[in-house]
Formats: structure tokens, sequence, C-alpha cells
């Protein structure tokens, strides 16, 4: 008789040790819609992806638009997480902000360009049109085409403010919609200069010069010494709570951030 209560009160002690254990820890449930930089898109699906591998109960959707559109889909609450890959304006400001990597801004020409290095004013002076042909830089006498990303492009953001500031973007330019056409317009066109996030330039296809002898590379951002690099941030209308807080916190945690460093840098 004594075993037998011995056991049910064994029991009853386990059991309240396996609540006490499980009931703040609920599964994870529901879905994540999340907008924005096509520059970070790439890198947000992946994150997506092995997250909801480890958590079968959450759906992540994940879709580009640009950065000003992730900034207003965040604002307004169209979207979960807004996507932004430059730095907020004053009149963006009173976002969550949560800085998951850095990237640098690659400075990319055609392959067979004779042109390594180029001057940050320089560059200023060609995207401002007040160089246009590359032999005023040094190169081969042909006029300079210069590709430029779309307004609302979160790359495009973050060049102007960091290379032209108050100067005005040249408005004789080709525009395209997405990393990957500005880097395929350079690789075919032997006269045309653009710029691509770090994470995705393929030497293969085209040449990054260096900026002040500078090369765009993970060291010299992490040391600040590459002028031409920008935050990549996920935005929230107030501090995250539930799924999408428990996304973020694993993003900027050892697992997020090692699928981070294989292509950006991570920020812990």
């Amino acid at each position: 008789m004594n075993k037998i209560v011995l056991w049910i009160v064994g029991l009853v002690l386990i059991s309240g040790l396996v609540f006490l254990f499980t009931k703040d820890q609920p599964s994870l449930s529901g879905s994540i819609q999340v907008v924005g930089s096509t520059s970070l898109q790439p890198l947000a699906e992946e994150l997506a992806q092995e997250f909801m591998a480890q958590n079968q109960g959450i759906d992540i959707a994940v879709q580009g638009g640009g950065s000003g559109a992730g900034i207003k889909a965040a604002g307004d609450g169209t979207a979960d997480i807004g996507m932004s890959s430059r730095e907020l304006k004053a009149e963006e400001q009173g976002l969550y902000e949560t800085v998951i990597a850095r990237d640098g801004i690659a400075i990319v020409v055609n392959e067979e360009n004779s042109v390594d290095n180029l001057s940050f004013e320089q560059l200023q002076k060609i995207y401002t049109g007040e160089y246009t042909n590359w032999i005023q830089v040094g190169g081969p006498d042909l006029k300079i085409v210069v590709v430029n990303r779309e307004a609302g492009s979160g790359t495009r953001g973050a060049f102007e403010e960091i290379v032209l500031g108050k100067l005005q973007n040249t408005n004789q330019s080709l525009v395209q919609a997405s990393t990957g056409a500005v880097q395929q317009t350079v690789s075919v066109t032997k006269e045309a200069i653009g710029y691509i996030s770090l994470g995705s330039l393929d030497p293969a296809a085209v040449k990054a010069v260096t900026i002040d002898s500078v090369e765009c590379s993970a060291a010299n951002i992490l040391a600040g010494e590459y002028k031409v690099q920008r935050p990549f941030l996920m935005l929230t209308s107030e501090e995250p709570t539930g799924a999408v807080k428990a996304f973020l916190d694993w993003i900027t945690g050892s697992e997020g951030q090692k699928i981070v460093a294989e292509d950006f840098i991570p920020v812990k």
C-alpha cells in the first residue's frame, strides 16, 4: 500500500514539474509577413526557411518591393516586418529597428575596363554627371554609362546619402529595378558603372573598383576604412513581441548570425 501511495505521489510530482517546465515555453505558431529591400530579400528568405524548419507552426512570407516599401509597410502595419538596406531618414524615425547585418556597397565596372580605382571625388563627379568620359579618370576614351537603382531602392538611397550627400544624382542614367539587373547590365556593357551589395557581388561577372585605394571587403568595412557601407535593418511598428520577437531574436543570435556571415557582415 505504501509503495502504491509513493508511486502516485511521485507521478504527481513529475507531472507538476513537467507542467512548470513547459507552461512558459509554448510552441510558436502563426504567420509573419516580411516586406522590403531587394538587397536584403535573399538573406531574409534563407533565414526564414531555417527558422520555419525549426518551428513547424510558423509560416514566414518574404517579398521585395524596395526599402521604401518596407519602411512604409512596417509603419502602417501592412507587414509584420519591414526590411531596409539603408539608414532611416529623419521623417521615418519612430519605428523599432533591429540591425541584423552590415553590408558594403561595391562600385562595379565591366571587366574590360582598365580602371581599377576611383577617388571618392571622382565617384561623385561621375554620378553627378560632371565626368562623362572614362578618360577623365584615367580610363579608355569611352562615354561613361551610369547605372542607377530605381527610386525607393535602399541601395540607391544609401549610395546617394553616403556618396552624393546634397549633390544631385545625374538624370542621364540607366535605371534598374534590382541588384541582379545592375550587375547584369554592367557585365555586358563595356562603358558602364554601377553599385551593388557586396553580398551579391559576382567577381566572375563584374569588377569591383577600390575607392581611395580601399577594397570593399568585410575587414575594411568593420574597420571603418571603406566609406560606402550601410546597415541591414528589420523594422517593426513597435517593440516586437510573440513570434516576430522570437524570429528577430533568433536572427541576431548565434544561429542566425552564422547564416548572415555566409555573405554579409554579422553584427554579433
